[in-house]
């Protein structure tokens, strides 16, 4: 139970730092009826991946401060 309760709270920490992350990426939004190619998708994964995890460093270093 308290794996679940772990992974509870690690989805609610990366849905507060989310936009954050977003802003961070600075990704552009598809245009209307455009999708993107695997490739693209991947690269934008990879992009938010690293967006978040330095979102997650600005949070620990704002709390540690």
């Amino acid at each position: 139970m308290a794996e679940a309760s772990e992974v509870q709270a690690r989805y609610k920490q990366f849905l507060e730092l989310l936009p954050l992350t977003i802003s961070l990426a600075g990704l552009p939004a598809a245009d209307h009826g455009k999708s993107y190619s695997d490739d693209q998708l991947e690269a934008r994964a990879t992009t938010v991946k690293k967006a978040y995890r330095q979102a997650r460093n600005i949070a620990k270093a704002c709390i540690e401060s």
